[in-house]
């Protein structure tokens, strides 16, 4: 049995950056050229990469708001129940 050839990734970017400029795509990708770009490029990952983590913190905000107005049903629906038997 042989070894299957590995299978080149293509990521979102890489398409975007083709549609946008498929000469651009094909000097850094089969060429190699480096982009003149960057530090935009390195700033647009930073922002991208906080914006992921402020969205990942979103995410955790909002399971404990949930956890806690569940929480917060079920301590309503005790109450009213001691109160509807205790009448």
């Amino acid at each position: 049995m042989t070894e299957a050839e590995p299978t080149a990734v293509i990521r979102a970017s890489e398409l975007n950056q083709y549609a946008f400029c498929a000469r651009s795509w094909w000097l850094d990708r089969v060429r190699g050229y480096p982009s003149a770009h960057s530090s935009e490029l390195y700033r647009g990952r930073r922002a991208h990469t906080a914006h992921g983590h402020g969205v990942a913190g979103y995410q955790v905000l909002l399971g404990l708001v949930r956890l806690l107005l569940f929480m917060a049903a079920i301590a309503a629906a005790l109450g009213t129940y001691r109160l509807m038997r205790g009448l």
